[in-house]
């Protein structure tokens, strides 16, 4: 990664993305709901073009060229690359319409001055009712009932059936959605056990009483029940990809009585576990019933064929990330979405960015001054070269926000100022950045907008 950056930092032609006023472009992809258009008008937004097919990489470059988004809003499936990025020259954000920022290459945006944000919220409840269904569903074996009276067999039996009541539930990630299977999980009598290596959601949890445990290995030992809701990076920005390994699957109720039901729940990450860790555990009778909703090579959007790494072990039972995929989830999604557009369009706020989440940038919205946002390199010299414009220009700066956002190597900077830059005096920022930094990059992107 780093050795692509360099790359990048030394293309001489490099040309910040530029823009003066509010975002007024969207193109939208992966059909989220539709309210998100009518919204996306009323916030300004005059050109929205939705794109019904999500399309193969030449047709999403003839679309960029075509629409020349300020905004690409798309779900979790269409890929935006560096060749995508590069292409869409006068983009300013991708705006994922739900959690999983995995098919956006952010190192790619952050070097072009392209914020991501996502929805880390809205969808939760449809997600930990998921989840409790397949709790129970596990407990009772329900998939078990249903395969056999479809073949003409009466297998009513005890076996391997409980009821959920004093049997323990263990999640690892206390995020979001994470806290609230566990306070469904509790109406129904079961113990809540977690592992988050995060001190905040460590308190919480303690807060309503529920158990950590010491490592993520101790956590899958004290389960019966296990659900994994962890993000795509941890708190380093390291990836979790391969993140639960062969021997926490092969622990899994180990310290639980010989008769737990030892079930797996996945609607977190497809590429948190590898599928043969899993087979194997399933073999061994460590895991006795998992339940799959995300996987490491799921189809576009549209492909109804898909190769099923456990179409052949019944007792793992599959489902194609339908977490999310209700009636009542997704018009939050789009309704969320088109406030995160707005606000980010019309003051330059910025709301559960993925390169730093929760964490909220903004500067108050002073009437009749303007905002100006710039995206920079985060080096020494390219706060001050903003600053020394603005002194320069003979603007007052009323109100100022930063924010660095190390892992990827920019920043996010906010300046109310008295009036606008003129054409000339942004090209003086610009340039005195790189003179100061001696990096033709260091301005990533600057935006004014009239509050």
């Amino acid at each position: 990664m780093e050795g692509r950056r360099a790359i990048v930092y030394k293309r001489a032609m490099f040309e910040p993305r530029l823009l003066n006023g509010p975002l007024t472009r969207a193109l939208v992809f992966e059909n989220p709901d539709r309210v998100l258009d009518d919204l996306l008008y009323k916030a300004g937004f005059n050109e929205v073009h939705r794109v019904e097919k999500t399309p193969d990489k030449a047709r999403l470059l003839q679309l960029i060229d075509g629409v020349r988004p300020h905004v690409i809003f798309k779900r979790s499936r269409l890929e935006i690359d560096e060749e995508v990025l590069e292409h869409a020259g006068e983009l300013f954000a991708v705006m994922l319409c739900c959690i999983g920022d995995d098919s956006v290459d952010k190192q790619a945006a952050a070097d072009r001055g392209v914020l991501v944000l996502n929805d880390p919220r809205s969808n939760g409840r449809s997600v930990a009712e998921l989840i409790i269904g397949q709790v129970l569903m596990g407990a009772r074996r329900i998939p078990q009932a249903w395969a056999e009276t479809r073949d003409n067999r009466w297998g009513k039996s005890a076996t391997g059936r409980f009821e959920v009541k004093g049997k323990t539930l263990g999640i690892l990630g206390l995020g979001h959605i994470g806290k609230q299977v566990a306070r469904l999980a509790e109406g129904f009598g079961l113990d809540i056990v977690f592992f988050d290596n995060d001190e905040s959601a460590v308190a919480v949890g303690e807060t309503f009483e529920w158990t950590p445990t010491r490592s993520a290995e101790e956590l899958f030992e004290a389960s019966d029940f296990l659900t994994v809701h962890v993000s795509a990076t941890d708190l380093g920005g390291a990836s979790n990809t391969g993140l639960i390994e062969r021997d926490w699957l092969m622990a899994l109720g180990r310290k639980r009585p010989d008769d737990s039901p030892r079930v797996l729940i996945n609607a977190g990450r497809g590429n948190l576990l590898d599928p043969a860790d899993l087979r194997e555990a399933v073999a061994a009778d460590r895991v006795r019933q998992a339940f799959i909703d995300v996987h490491p090579d799921e189809p576009q959007s549209g492909v109804v064929e898909w190769a099923n790494p456990y179409h052949d072990v019944p007792e793992v039972h599959c489902t194609p990330h339908i977490g999310a995929a209700t009636r009542d989830a997704q018009p939050r999604i789009a309704s969320k979405m088109a406030r995160t557009a707005r606000l980010f369009s019309a003051r330059a706020l910025v709301e559960d960015c993925v390169f730093a989440p929760k964490r909220r940038i903004e500067v108050p919205g002073i009437v009749g001054n303007t905002v100006l946002a710039v995206v920079h390199a985060d080096v020494r010299g390219t706060k001050k070269a903003v600053d020394d414009a603005i002194y320069a220009a003979g603007v007052d700066n009323l109100e100022s926000a930063h924010r660095d956002f190390r892992q990827y190597g920019i920043a996010y900077d906010l300046s109310v100022i008295d009036r606008p830059l003129t054409d000339a005096q942004i090209q003086g920022l610009i340039q005195g950045a790189r003179t100061l930094t001696g990096r033709a990059d260091a301005i990533r992107s600057v935006r004014q907008i009239t509050v």
